[in-house]
């Protein structure tokens, strides 16, 4: 990255945006301009309007990460959280892929942090038909089908899991795969890679609490390289366009089996 380069890290928390900004800033060989921007990915209007900003005083954006996860506990209510858990991780993405896909440059990256759960497999097969093949719109609106039904409390009887985590990473990698049908041959002509990425397990507070074997984690830095690996390649493996991409290979999405009533599910 050149001195003249802008990155920007985003979060809700003033203070721990501008901590990790600073701390970037001073690591050996950082050469680019790191600022922190307060963003909560909810908003609507703000995610907007950080890429109208973006588009107006720099032409676009190269490479946009959206890694936003709501924290969930395993003696918390799953429906009792539903909403925010939808709103943080779905409608959130919707927001990132509709804002960002228009101002993404050529040879850029927009990639959404999911994971292994995201494969379509993993949901009961009369919901296979929301998701397979859908537009962006189509999977908003499974999502919000999903969201009505766990507030009317018919979610089980539709087959809906309960584990939120479930729905919502093939949902979060179904909406990545609607938006990259509708550019693959555009973007790849250009090198540009719009893609789902699957970093494995990661040891973070978020992820702690659900397992008790840690042997085979890895630290966030050590699962931001496979991420990292997807930004900086100089061409983009079409086999990896638009879809969920674990450790530089692209998962089947049609594989995967749905949880059992007692799984825990936040495996990355």
């Amino acid at each position: 990255m050149q001195p003249d380069d802008l990155v920007l890290l985003t979060g809700r928390d003033h203070q721990r945006v501008t901590v990790a900004a600073q701390e970037v800033g001073l690591l050996p060989g950082t050469r680019a301009r790191v600022e922190g921007r307060v963003l909560d990915v909810t908003d609507t209007d703000a995610v907007v309007g950080l890429a109208d900003d973006l588009s107006t005083r720099y032409g676009g954006a190269d490479v946009v990460i959206s890694n936003a996860v709501a924290r969930l506990l395993p003696e918390e209510s799953q429906a009792e959280r539903a909403d925010e858990f939808i709103d943080v991780s779905n409608t959130a993405t919707h927001t990132i892929l509709r804002a960002f896909g228009p101002v993404l440059r050529p040879g850029g990256r927009l990639l959404v942090v999911a994971s292994s759960l995201g494969t379509l497999g993993h949901l009961d097969p009369r919901l296979h038909h929301l998701f397979d093949g859908a537009s962006l719109d189509q999977v908003e609106y499974a999502v919000e089908s999903w969201r009505g039904a766990i507030h009317h409390r018919t979610a089980q009887e539709a087959g809906w899991p309960v584990w939120l985590n479930v729905p919502s990473k093939v949902a979060q990698v179904a909406a990545v795969r609607a938006v990259a049908a509708e550019r693959r041959a555009h973007d790849l002509a250009a090198s540009t890679l719009i893609a789902s990425v699957c970093p494995g397990m990661v040891d973070t507070a978020t992820s702690r609490p659900w397992f008790s074997d840690y042997s085979q984690a890895q630290t966030p830095a050590q699962a931001a390289e496979a991420v990292l690996d997807l930004v900086f390649t100089e061409h983009v493996d079409p086999a990896l366009y638009g879809e969920l991409v674990r450790f530089g290979k692209a998962l089947d999405w049609h594989d995967g089996t749905p949880p059992g009533e007692q799984d825990t599910m936040v495996t990355p």
